[in-house]
Protein backbone atom coordinates (compact mmCIF):
# COMPACT_ATOMS: atom_id res chain seq x y z
CA UNK A 1 0.00 0.00 0.00
CA UNK A 2 1.26 3.50 -0.76
CA UNK A 3 1.93 6.01 2.00
CA UNK A 4 1.28 9.74 1.98
CA UNK A 5 2.53 13.06 3.33
CA UNK A 6 -0.49 15.10 4.41
CA UNK A 7 -0.09 18.87 4.80
CA UNK A 8 -2.31 21.52 6.33
CA UNK A 9 -2.14 24.86 4.49
CA UNK A 10 -2.27 27.99 6.66
CA UNK A 11 0.58 28.45 9.16
CA UNK A 12 1.95 25.08 8.04
CA UNK A 13 2.78 24.96 4.36
CA UNK A 14 2.52 28.75 4.40
CA UNK A 15 3.90 30.79 7.30
CA UNK A 16 0.66 32.75 7.65
CA UNK A 17 -2.92 32.76 6.44
CA UNK A 18 -3.83 32.48 2.76
CA UNK A 19 -7.15 34.27 3.32
CA UNK A 20 -5.92 37.85 2.71
CA UNK A 21 -4.39 36.82 -0.61
CA UNK A 22 -7.54 35.08 -1.77
CA UNK A 23 -9.64 38.06 -0.65
CA UNK A 24 -7.44 40.49 -2.59
CA UNK A 25 -7.87 38.57 -5.82
CA UNK A 26 -11.62 38.16 -5.29
CA UNK A 27 -11.80 41.95 -4.99
CA UNK A 28 -9.70 42.34 -8.14
CA UNK A 29 -12.11 40.03 -9.97
CA UNK A 30 -15.06 42.19 -8.86
CA UNK A 31 -16.62 39.39 -6.80
CA UNK A 32 -16.61 41.31 -3.52
CA UNK A 33 -15.61 44.74 -2.28
CA UNK A 34 -12.59 45.78 -0.25
CA UNK A 35 -14.55 46.59 2.91
CA UNK A 36 -13.69 44.54 5.98
CA UNK A 37 -16.18 43.18 8.45
CA UNK A 38 -15.84 44.71 11.95
CA UNK A 39 -12.86 43.20 13.74
CA UNK A 40 -11.56 41.37 10.65
CA UNK A 41 -8.00 42.68 11.03
CA UNK A 42 -7.96 41.70 14.69
CA UNK A 43 -9.12 38.21 13.75
CA UNK A 44 -6.40 37.93 11.08
CA UNK A 45 -3.72 39.07 13.52
CA UNK A 46 -4.97 36.63 16.14
CA UNK A 47 -4.84 33.84 13.57
CA UNK A 48 -1.30 34.69 12.49
CA UNK A 49 -0.09 34.65 16.10
CA UNK A 50 -2.10 31.88 17.70
CA UNK A 51 -3.70 29.85 14.94
CA UNK A 52 -7.22 28.52 14.66
CA UNK A 53 -9.97 29.10 17.20
CA UNK A 54 -13.73 28.44 17.12
CA UNK A 55 -14.65 32.09 16.54
CA UNK A 56 -12.41 32.47 13.48
CA UNK A 57 -13.52 29.13 12.07
CA UNK A 58 -17.21 30.02 12.51
CA UNK A 59 -16.57 33.08 10.34
CA UNK A 60 -14.89 30.84 7.79
CA UNK A 61 -17.86 28.47 7.87
CA UNK A 62 -20.30 31.34 7.14
CA UNK A 63 -18.14 32.76 4.35
CA UNK A 64 -19.74 30.37 1.85
CA UNK A 65 -22.93 32.47 1.99
CA UNK A 66 -21.14 35.42 0.41
CA UNK A 67 -20.38 33.29 -2.64
CA UNK A 68 -24.04 33.06 -3.74
CA UNK A 69 -24.25 34.11 -7.35
CA UNK A 70 -20.51 34.22 -7.98
CA UNK A 71 -19.59 32.86 -11.42
CA UNK A 72 -17.59 29.64 -11.10
CA UNK A 73 -15.28 30.76 -13.93
CA UNK A 74 -14.54 34.12 -12.25
CA UNK A 75 -13.64 32.43 -8.95
CA UNK A 76 -11.36 30.05 -10.85
CA UNK A 77 -9.57 33.01 -12.46
CA UNK A 78 -9.12 34.70 -9.06
CA UNK A 79 -7.83 31.43 -7.57
CA UNK A 80 -5.24 31.08 -10.35
CA UNK A 81 -3.97 34.61 -9.70
CA UNK A 82 -3.86 33.97 -5.95
CA UNK A 83 -1.93 30.75 -6.53
CA UNK A 84 0.76 32.66 -8.45
CA UNK A 85 1.19 35.00 -5.50
CA UNK A 86 1.09 32.29 -2.83
CA UNK A 87 3.87 30.35 -4.54
CA UNK A 88 6.21 33.16 -3.46
CA UNK A 89 5.12 32.65 0.16
CA UNK A 90 6.05 28.96 0.40
CA UNK A 91 9.19 28.71 2.57
CA UNK A 92 12.20 27.02 1.00
CA UNK A 93 12.26 24.30 3.63
CA UNK A 94 8.63 23.43 2.83
CA UNK A 95 9.55 22.96 -0.82
CA UNK A 96 12.50 20.80 0.18
CA UNK A 97 10.29 18.68 2.43
CA UNK A 98 7.78 18.15 -0.38
CA UNK A 99 10.61 17.07 -2.66
CA UNK A 100 11.91 14.62 -0.04
CA UNK A 101 8.49 12.97 0.35
CA UNK A 102 7.98 12.85 -3.40
CA UNK A 103 11.41 11.26 -3.86
CA UNK A 104 10.49 8.66 -1.22
CA UNK A 105 7.46 7.68 -3.29
CA UNK A 106 4.82 9.12 -0.97
CA UNK A 107 1.64 10.69 -2.29
CA UNK A 108 1.24 14.37 -1.44
CA UNK A 109 -2.11 15.37 0.08
CA UNK A 110 -3.20 18.94 0.87
CA UNK A 111 -5.79 18.81 3.66
CA UNK A 112 -7.30 22.19 4.49
CA UNK A 113 -10.49 23.81 5.70
CA UNK A 114 -10.17 26.43 2.94
CA UNK A 115 -12.50 26.12 -0.07
CA UNK A 116 -11.34 23.68 -2.73
CA UNK A 117 -12.21 26.28 -5.36
CA UNK A 118 -9.49 28.53 -3.92
CA UNK A 119 -6.69 26.09 -3.11
CA UNK A 120 -6.76 23.58 -5.99
CA UNK A 121 -4.69 25.70 -8.45
CA UNK A 122 -2.10 26.31 -5.73
CA UNK A 123 -1.94 22.59 -4.89
CA UNK A 124 -1.48 21.74 -8.55
CA UNK A 125 1.47 24.11 -8.84
CA UNK A 126 3.19 22.36 -5.93
CA UNK A 127 2.54 18.93 -7.39
CA UNK A 128 0.04 17.61 -4.84
CA UNK A 129 -1.66 14.37 -5.81
CA UNK A 130 -4.88 14.95 -3.84
CA UNK A 131 -6.75 17.89 -2.29
CA UNK A 132 -9.01 17.42 0.72
CA UNK A 133 -10.86 20.71 1.22
CA UNK A 134 -14.26 22.25 1.94
CA UNK A 135 -16.37 22.25 -1.19
CA UNK A 136 -18.95 24.81 -2.32
CA UNK A 137 -22.09 23.85 -4.16
CA UNK A 138 -22.71 25.25 -7.65
CA UNK A 139 -25.28 24.81 -10.43
CA UNK A 140 -22.61 24.46 -13.10
CA UNK A 141 -22.39 28.20 -13.71
CA UNK A 142 -22.69 29.98 -10.35
CA UNK A 143 -22.16 29.13 -6.70
CA UNK A 144 -25.33 28.63 -4.66
CA UNK A 145 -24.02 29.94 -1.32
CA UNK A 146 -24.26 26.49 0.26
CA UNK A 147 -21.72 23.84 1.20
CA UNK A 148 -21.33 20.68 -0.87
CA UNK A 149 -20.74 18.28 1.99
CA UNK A 150 -19.19 19.02 5.38
CA UNK A 151 -17.19 22.01 6.54
CA UNK A 152 -13.81 20.26 6.88
CA UNK A 153 -12.50 21.37 10.23
CA UNK A 154 -11.38 19.46 13.31
CA UNK A 155 -12.71 15.88 13.29
CA UNK A 156 -14.45 16.38 9.93
CA UNK A 157 -11.11 17.05 8.23
CA UNK A 158 -9.64 13.87 9.72
CA UNK A 159 -12.66 11.85 8.59
CA UNK A 160 -12.29 13.17 5.04
CA UNK A 161 -8.62 12.15 4.97
CA UNK A 162 -9.53 8.69 6.26
CA UNK A 163 -12.11 8.34 3.46
CA UNK A 164 -9.50 9.35 0.89
CA UNK A 165 -7.04 6.82 2.35
CA UNK A 166 -9.63 4.07 2.10
CA UNK A 167 -10.52 4.98 -1.48
CA UNK A 168 -6.87 5.20 -2.61
CA UNK A 169 -5.67 2.32 -0.40
CA UNK A 170 -3.20 4.61 1.39
CA UNK A 171 -1.58 3.25 4.54
CA UNK A 172 -2.05 5.95 7.18
CA UNK A 173 0.14 3.96 9.58
CA UNK A 174 3.07 4.57 7.22
CA UNK A 175 2.09 8.14 6.44
CA UNK A 176 3.13 11.58 7.72
CA UNK A 177 0.92 14.50 8.70
CA UNK A 178 1.91 18.15 9.25
CA UNK A 179 -0.21 20.78 10.99
CA UNK A 180 0.00 23.83 13.23
CA UNK A 181 -3.37 23.46 14.97
CA UNK A 182 -4.54 21.65 18.06
CA UNK A 183 -7.79 21.09 16.14
CA UNK A 184 -5.87 18.79 13.78
CA UNK A 185 -4.85 16.44 16.60
CA UNK A 186 -7.34 13.80 15.32
CA UNK A 187 -5.57 13.86 11.95
CA UNK A 188 -2.12 13.80 13.53
CA UNK A 189 -3.06 10.82 15.67
CA UNK A 190 -4.39 8.99 12.61
CA UNK A 191 -0.96 8.70 10.97
CA UNK A 192 2.23 6.91 11.88
CA UNK A 193 4.40 10.03 11.92
CA UNK A 194 2.70 13.22 13.16
CA UNK A 195 4.70 16.46 12.97
CA UNK A 196 3.70 19.73 14.65
CA UNK A 197 4.65 22.65 12.39
CA UNK A 198 4.72 26.16 13.87
CA UNK A 199 2.35 24.79 16.53
CA UNK A 200 -0.15 26.82 18.50
CA UNK A 201 0.47 26.68 22.29
CA UNK A 202 -1.92 23.77 22.87
CA UNK A 203 -0.47 21.67 20.05
CA UNK A 204 3.07 22.45 21.22
CA UNK A 205 2.21 21.02 24.65
CA UNK A 206 0.54 17.96 23.10
CA UNK A 207 3.55 17.39 20.83
CA UNK A 208 5.96 17.55 23.77
CA UNK A 209 3.87 15.13 25.82
CA UNK A 210 3.65 12.66 22.94
CA UNK A 211 7.19 13.05 21.71
CA UNK A 212 6.10 14.37 18.31
CA UNK A 213 8.65 16.35 16.29
CA UNK A 214 8.18 20.13 16.19
CA UNK A 215 9.31 21.97 13.06
CA UNK A 216 9.19 25.41 11.50
CA UNK A 217 9.40 25.24 7.73
CA UNK A 218 10.75 28.77 7.32
CA UNK A 219 13.98 27.94 9.21
CA UNK A 220 16.45 25.08 9.33
CA UNK A 221 15.36 21.91 11.14
CA UNK A 222 16.05 22.14 14.87
CA UNK A 223 15.92 25.94 15.06
CA UNK A 224 13.71 26.99 17.97
CA UNK A 225 11.02 29.64 17.55
CA UNK A 226 8.95 31.37 20.21
CA UNK A 227 5.79 33.29 19.26
CA UNK A 228 6.80 33.15 15.61
CA UNK A 229 10.35 34.44 16.05
CA UNK A 230 13.57 32.50 16.34
CA UNK A 231 15.90 32.99 19.28
CA UNK A 232 18.40 35.10 17.33
CA UNK A 233 15.62 37.59 16.61
CA UNK A 234 14.48 37.74 20.24
CA UNK A 235 18.04 38.32 21.44
CA UNK A 236 18.92 40.88 18.79
CA UNK A 237 18.19 43.89 21.08
CA UNK A 238 20.92 42.55 23.40
CA UNK A 239 23.33 41.82 20.55
CA UNK A 240 24.97 45.21 20.82
CA UNK A 241 28.66 46.23 20.88
CA UNK A 242 28.20 48.46 23.91
CA UNK A 243 27.23 45.38 25.93
CA UNK A 244 30.68 43.86 25.28
CA UNK A 245 32.87 46.07 27.48
CA UNK A 246 36.22 44.34 26.86
CA UNK A 247 36.42 45.41 23.19
CA UNK A 248 35.64 48.37 20.97
CA UNK A 249 34.15 47.63 17.56
CA UNK A 250 34.36 49.38 14.22
CA UNK A 251 31.99 48.16 11.47
CA UNK A 252 32.03 49.17 7.82
CA UNK A 253 30.31 47.89 4.71
CA UNK A 254 27.45 46.29 6.65
CA UNK A 255 25.12 47.28 3.80
CA UNK A 256 26.88 44.65 1.64
CA UNK A 257 25.19 41.88 3.63
CA UNK A 258 21.95 41.02 1.75
CA UNK A 259 18.81 41.91 3.69
CA UNK A 260 17.12 38.67 2.67
CA UNK A 261 17.85 35.45 0.84
CA UNK A 262 20.73 33.02 0.75
CA UNK A 263 24.24 34.28 1.46
CA UNK A 264 27.56 32.80 2.54
CA UNK A 265 29.32 35.07 5.04
CA UNK A 266 33.04 34.25 5.18
CA UNK A 267 35.64 35.68 7.55
CA UNK A 268 39.27 35.09 8.47
CA UNK A 269 39.92 33.18 11.69
CA UNK A 270 42.16 34.84 14.29
CA UNK A 271 40.76 34.15 17.74
CA UNK A 272 38.24 32.40 19.94
CA UNK A 273 36.56 35.81 20.01
CA UNK A 274 35.79 35.78 16.26
CA UNK A 275 32.34 34.24 16.64
CA UNK A 276 31.33 36.95 19.12
CA UNK A 277 32.47 39.69 16.76
CA UNK A 278 30.73 38.19 13.73
CA UNK A 279 27.54 37.64 15.74
CA UNK A 280 27.53 41.36 16.52
CA UNK A 281 27.98 42.01 12.80
CA UNK A 282 25.02 39.83 11.77
CA UNK A 283 22.94 41.48 14.48
CA UNK A 284 23.79 44.90 13.07
CA UNK A 285 22.73 43.63 9.64
CA UNK A 286 19.50 42.31 11.23
CA UNK A 287 20.12 38.85 9.81
CA UNK A 288 20.13 35.47 11.49
CA UNK A 289 22.99 33.19 10.51
CA UNK A 290 23.78 29.49 10.68
CA UNK A 291 27.34 29.22 11.96
CA UNK A 292 29.54 26.24 11.13
CA UNK A 293 31.53 25.35 14.23
CA UNK A 294 33.79 22.71 15.73
CA UNK A 295 32.20 19.67 17.28
CA UNK A 296 33.82 20.53 20.63
CA UNK A 297 31.51 23.56 20.90
CA UNK A 298 28.36 21.60 20.06
CA UNK A 299 29.33 18.73 22.36
CA UNK A 300 29.47 21.03 25.39
CA UNK A 301 26.39 20.34 27.61
CA UNK A 302 24.78 23.80 27.66
CA UNK A 303 26.52 25.83 24.97
CA UNK A 304 26.17 23.00 22.48
CA UNK A 305 22.43 22.71 23.01
CA UNK A 306 21.99 26.46 22.64
CA UNK A 307 24.08 26.39 19.48
CA UNK A 308 21.77 23.76 17.99
CA UNK A 309 18.65 25.76 18.91
CA UNK A 310 20.22 28.77 17.17
CA UNK A 311 20.72 26.67 14.05
CA UNK A 312 24.46 26.09 14.35
CA UNK A 313 26.00 23.37 12.21
CA UNK A 314 28.33 20.89 13.97
CA UNK A 315 31.54 20.06 12.10
CA UNK A 316 33.63 17.01 12.99
CA UNK A 317 36.71 17.44 10.82
CA UNK A 318 38.11 14.06 11.80
CA UNK A 319 35.38 12.07 10.04
CA UNK A 320 35.44 13.63 6.58
CA UNK A 321 31.62 13.52 6.62
CA UNK A 322 29.74 15.67 4.13
CA UNK A 323 26.84 16.10 6.59
CA UNK A 324 27.84 19.66 7.66
CA UNK A 325 28.03 20.79 4.05
CA UNK A 326 24.73 19.09 3.26
CA UNK A 327 23.06 20.95 6.16
CA UNK A 328 24.63 24.23 5.06
CA UNK A 329 23.45 23.69 1.49
CA UNK A 330 19.94 22.97 2.79
CA UNK A 331 20.04 26.21 4.83
CA UNK A 332 21.10 28.21 1.78
CA UNK A 333 18.47 26.58 -0.43
CA UNK A 334 15.96 27.56 2.24
CA UNK A 335 17.01 31.21 1.87
CA UNK A 336 19.13 31.47 5.03
CA UNK A 337 22.59 32.94 5.61
CA UNK A 338 25.49 30.66 6.52
CA UNK A 339 28.55 32.05 8.32
CA UNK A 340 31.92 30.30 8.36
CA UNK A 341 35.68 30.72 8.55
CA UNK A 342 37.03 29.03 5.40
CA UNK A 343 40.39 28.42 7.11
CA UNK A 344 38.62 25.94 9.38
CA UNK A 345 40.88 26.64 12.32
CA UNK A 346 43.00 29.48 13.67
CA UNK A 347 46.45 29.42 11.99
CA UNK A 348 49.31 28.64 14.35
CA UNK A 349 52.90 29.80 14.49
CA UNK A 350 54.33 31.52 11.38
CA UNK A 351 51.14 30.72 9.42
CA UNK A 352 49.26 33.17 11.63
CA UNK A 353 51.38 36.03 10.22
CA UNK A 354 51.40 34.88 6.60
CA UNK A 355 49.83 37.58 4.39
CA UNK A 356 48.53 34.84 2.08
CA UNK A 357 45.57 33.16 3.81
CA UNK A 358 44.98 29.52 2.98
CA UNK A 359 41.53 27.98 3.07
CA UNK A 360 39.84 24.66 2.95
CA UNK A 361 37.33 24.27 0.17
CA UNK A 362 34.09 24.29 2.17
CA UNK A 363 32.97 27.83 1.28
CA UNK A 364 33.70 27.30 -2.40
CA UNK A 365 31.78 24.01 -2.34
CA UNK A 366 28.75 25.77 -0.88
CA UNK A 367 28.96 28.51 -3.51
CA UNK A 368 29.29 26.00 -6.36
CA UNK A 369 26.34 23.96 -5.07
CA UNK A 370 23.93 26.85 -4.47
CA UNK A 371 25.24 29.88 -6.38
CA UNK A 372 24.57 31.89 -3.22
CA UNK A 373 26.64 35.10 -3.04
CA UNK A 374 29.83 34.88 -1.01
CA UNK A 375 30.18 37.96 1.21
CA UNK A 376 33.72 38.49 2.58
CA UNK A 377 34.46 39.96 6.01
CA UNK A 378 37.90 41.19 6.99
CA UNK A 379 38.31 40.62 10.72
CA UNK A 380 41.12 42.28 12.67
CA UNK A 381 42.04 42.68 16.33
CA UNK A 382 40.12 39.81 17.89
CA UNK A 383 43.39 38.10 18.88
CA UNK A 384 44.06 41.04 21.21
CA UNK A 385 40.79 40.38 23.02
CA UNK A 386 41.30 36.65 23.30
CA UNK A 387 44.65 35.28 22.12
CA UNK A 388 44.82 31.57 21.50
CA UNK A 389 47.34 31.16 24.28
CA UNK A 390 44.84 32.36 26.92
CA UNK A 391 42.21 30.23 28.57
CA UNK A 392 40.00 33.29 29.14
CA UNK A 393 39.54 36.55 27.21
CA UNK A 394 41.20 39.81 28.11
CA UNK A 395 38.86 41.60 30.52
CA UNK A 396 40.43 45.06 30.30
CA UNK A 397 37.46 47.42 30.22
CA UNK A 398 39.51 50.58 30.90
CA UNK A 399 41.44 50.50 27.63
CA UNK A 400 39.93 47.64 25.59
CA UNK A 401 41.40 46.62 22.22
CA UNK A 402 39.72 47.70 18.99
CA UNK A 403 38.21 45.07 16.69
CA UNK A 404 37.42 46.01 13.08
CA UNK A 405 34.99 44.20 10.81
CA UNK A 406 34.95 45.28 7.16
CA UNK A 407 32.39 43.77 4.81
CA UNK A 408 33.03 43.67 1.08
CA UNK A 409 30.84 43.09 -1.94
CA UNK A 410 30.14 39.60 -3.32
CA UNK A 411 33.25 37.70 -4.40
CA UNK A 412 33.51 37.13 -8.15
CA UNK A 413 33.90 33.39 -8.64
CA UNK A 414 34.65 31.28 -11.69
CA UNK A 415 32.65 28.21 -10.58
CA UNK A 416 35.12 25.87 -12.30
CA UNK A 417 37.80 25.09 -9.74
CA UNK A 418 37.26 24.73 -5.98
CA UNK A 419 40.91 25.52 -5.37
CA UNK A 420 40.91 28.64 -7.52
CA UNK A 421 37.64 29.93 -6.07
CA UNK A 422 38.92 29.28 -2.53
CA UNK A 423 41.90 31.48 -3.40
CA UNK A 424 39.55 34.15 -4.71
CA UNK A 425 37.52 34.05 -1.49
CA UNK A 426 40.57 34.39 0.74
CA UNK A 427 42.04 37.07 -1.52
CA UNK A 428 38.83 39.10 -1.15
CA UNK A 429 39.09 38.80 2.64
CA UNK A 430 42.75 39.87 2.65
CA UNK A 431 41.86 42.94 0.57
CA UNK A 432 39.59 44.07 3.43
CA UNK A 433 42.30 43.82 6.09
CA UNK A 434 44.56 46.71 7.15
CA UNK A 435 47.86 47.22 5.34
CA UNK A 436 49.92 45.57 8.08
CA UNK A 437 48.13 42.28 7.38
CA UNK A 438 49.63 42.22 3.88
CA UNK A 439 53.21 42.87 5.01
CA UNK A 440 55.48 39.85 5.26
CA UNK A 441 57.54 39.96 8.45
CA UNK A 442 59.26 37.73 10.97
CA UNK A 443 57.26 37.55 14.22
CA UNK A 444 58.94 37.55 17.60
CA UNK A 445 59.00 34.45 19.77
CA UNK A 446 56.50 36.08 22.12
CA UNK A 447 54.11 36.71 19.21
CA UNK A 448 54.48 33.12 18.05
CA UNK A 449 53.68 31.72 21.48
CA UNK A 450 50.42 33.66 21.58
CA UNK A 451 49.23 31.79 18.48
CA UNK A 452 49.35 28.39 20.20
CA UNK A 453 46.98 26.92 22.78
CA UNK A 454 47.92 26.99 26.49
CA UNK A 455 50.67 24.51 27.31
CA UNK A 456 52.46 24.79 23.96
CA UNK A 457 55.89 23.17 24.29
CA UNK A 458 57.72 25.59 22.02
CA UNK A 459 58.33 23.04 19.26
CA UNK A 460 56.70 24.35 16.05
CA UNK A 461 57.13 20.97 14.33
CA UNK A 462 54.62 19.51 16.79
CA UNK A 463 51.95 21.75 15.32
CA UNK A 464 52.03 20.84 11.63
CA UNK A 465 49.45 22.47 9.41
CA UNK A 466 46.82 20.28 7.81
CA UNK A 467 46.40 20.17 4.06
CA UNK A 468 43.96 22.85 2.80
CA UNK A 469 40.87 21.34 1.24
CA UNK A 470 40.84 18.22 3.39
CA UNK A 471 37.52 19.12 4.97
CA UNK A 472 35.12 21.99 5.55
Amino acid sequence: MPSAAIFDLDRTLLTGSSAPTFHKHLVAAGLTDSRSIPGQRAYEKSYDLFGENPVVMQLARLFVRTSKGWPVAAVATAAEAAADELMNEVPGFARRLLDEHRAAGRLLVLATTSPAAFVTPFAERLGFDHVVATRWSDDGVRYTGELDGEFLWNRAKCDAVVRLAEAEQISLARSYAYSDSTYDVPLLKAVGTPVAVNPDPQLAAIALLNGWPIRHLDVSPGVAKVAGRELQEWLRPFNRPELVPNARFEFSGVENIPKTGAAILVFNHRSYFDSTAVTLLTGRAERSARFLGKKEVFDAPIIGRLGALFGGIRVDRGTGSTEPLDKAIAALEGGEMVAMAPQGTIPRGPAFFDPVLKARWGAARLAHATKAPVIPVGLWGTEKVWPRSARLPNLDIIDPPTVTLTVGGPVKLGYRSLERDSERIMGAIVDLLPGEARERRTPSEEELVRTYPPGYSGDPTAEADRRPGSDT
